[in-house]
């Protein structure tokens, strides 16, 4: 039974985590569009079976909507009870360092890989009640991951509004689909840019031809 209840959380927790990506924060976007793509720190809850699953995350992407780092606290209530911080960043990792966590000019937690998907790879450690309470007194973390060439890639998250997303409601469905239709509207018009672009260039090349 116990093996079971260890399937049923690590799906839980693997489908939470998926729903990192309703929400984003675009650093390559411009003042305009930031203001119009959903950014920060957000909580989402929903029910899988007999388990509460509520959501607390941060997702940065670049401007063409690839996952740049997700992070996850997340807690399961019901059949499963437990608590999870999880980082989501793209493959192409080294494995054996896993992902550097600093708070500050505090020391670096390794948080090992649990399991990588053909575009994403996920490491996680226990969501404790120390590690919540760091986040809420600090100003930003660091997330480390070193790519195939062996160099570090350093992402910088504020913290700021992480306090008021964890200890506020979750948002309503309706908020998260606002979210995630101005997520693809913001990719959708960033690839017909690159599109034209690449459409002129193409057009100057053959006129200089």
């Amino acid at each position: 039974m116990t093996s079971l209840n260890s399937n049923a959380y690590r799906l839980s927790v693997m489908a939470a985590g998926v729903v990192g990506i309703l929400g984003a924060g675009i650093p390559a976007a411009s003042a305009q569009q930031q203001q119009q793509i959903p950014q920060g720190w957000f909580k989402a809850c929903t029910k899988q079976e007999d388990v509460d699953i509520c959501n607390v995350q941060n997702i940065t992407t670049a401007g063409n909507g690839q996952l740049i780092t997700g992070v996850s606290l997340i807690e399961l209530k019901g059949k499963v009870n437990r608590k999870v911080f999880q980082v989501t960043v793209p493959t192409g990792r080294l494995v054996p360092p896993g992902i550097g966590l600093q708070i500050d000019g505090g020391k670096a937690q390794k948080l090992d890989y649990v399991i990588c998907f053909p575009d994403r790879c996920v490491a996680e450690v226990p969501l404790t009640d120390q590690l919540v309470a760091s986040f809420k007194k600090g100003s930003a973390l660091t997330l480390t991951s070193v790519n195939f060439q062996n160099q570090p890639n350093p992402i910088k998250i504020a913290l700021t509004g992480f306090s008021g997303a964890f200890d506020g409601p979750p948002l309503q469905q309706s908020d998260i689909e606002d979210r995630q239709k101005k997520l693809q509207e913001f990719v959708a018009k960033n690839n017909q840019d690159f599109a034209k672009k690449l459409k002129e260039e193409q057009e100057k090349a053959k006129a200089a031809n």
